[in-house]
């Protein structure tokens, strides 16, 4: 079942990237390149603001996951320039990376583990959990605030002049990162009908119900435990024999991943 599961999210990904390809190609062959600045009109502005705070999120795993800072570096400009065309090729990436034994035990954990050691202070796990509950919940209200600015000053977006073309091609690319969000709350939630609703809020208001939901999973966290458990699910950990609580505090992420494998 897990291994279907690996190739299954593998094959997604792979589709999803090249179908935003060709969107991007035929957008750019049609309607000529986007950097100009009469289609930047207000809606194109709020929807790439919530493209961003997307790109952002998935930013926060990269830099995770990548042990070594030019690698990082490199794919952050990537996500920024490329959007979702990059993004499933990341994910796609780490799929091609896992062992025949982490397929079958569990894909979407070792996509997300990062598989080097990273050894943080008390002080520094602290910080980074006070700055991420702070920066999460800013961001969404950035959005709200966005979007109740832009209907108050521009009206609806349900109008036929909002959608130019590459309008219609950001939308793709924005709800093609909301797949790979939705595939990762469908992995934390324990019940199918939360995973449902939160997918649901996602793809009606973007990246408010994004930040909330984030925000929501780091103030779970004790103020003990590092940031990047937020990524795992609470069910998983359970299942491998780990908790997150404040007993947590001197286990490293080399000792974590020694308890979720073993």
């Amino acid at each position: 079942m897990a291994a279907t599961l690996a190739i299954a999210l593998k094959s997604l990904f792979s589709v999803l990237g090249c179908l935003i390809t060709a969107t991007v190609i035929y957008t750019v062959a049609t309607d000529g390149l986007p950097f100009r600045i009469e289609l930047l009109t207000p809606w194109m502005a709020a929807t790439l603001i919530d493209f961003y705070i997307h790109i952002f999120v998935i930013w926060s795993w990269v830099v995770y996951k990548e042990s070594n800072w030019i690698t990082a570096i490199l794919w952050v400009v990537l996500l920024v320039c490329l959007g979702s065309i990059a993004t499933c090729g990341y994910i796609v990436l780490q799929f091609l990376k896992l062992s025949t034994q982490e397929s079958l035990q569990d894909p979407i954990y070792f996509v997300l583990l990062r598989r080097q050691e990273k050894t943080e202070t008390e002080q520094q796990k602290k910080c980074s959990l006070l700055t991420a509950r702070i920066l999460f919940p800013a961001l969404g209200c950035l959005m709200l605030g966005t979007l109740i600015y832009t209907i108050v000053t521009d009206g609806s977006p349900f109008r036929r002049d909002v959608f130019t073309p590459w309008v219609i091609a950001t939308v793709i690319d924005f709800y093609v990162g909301v797949v790979a969000l939705s595939v990762w709350v469908a992995y934390k939630e324990s019940s199918w009908l939360s995973a449902a609703l939160w997918i649901i809020l996602i793809i009606c208001s973007g990246s408010i119900s994004t930040c909330a939901y984030i925000a929501l999973q780091l103030f779970n966290l004790s103020s003990q435990d590092p940031v990047y458990l937020v990524l795992f699910s609470s069910r998983n950990r359970a299942e491998k024999g780990y908790e997150v609580t404040s007993r947590t505090e001197s286990i490293g992420e080399g000792q974590l991943r020694k308890k979720l494998c073993g």
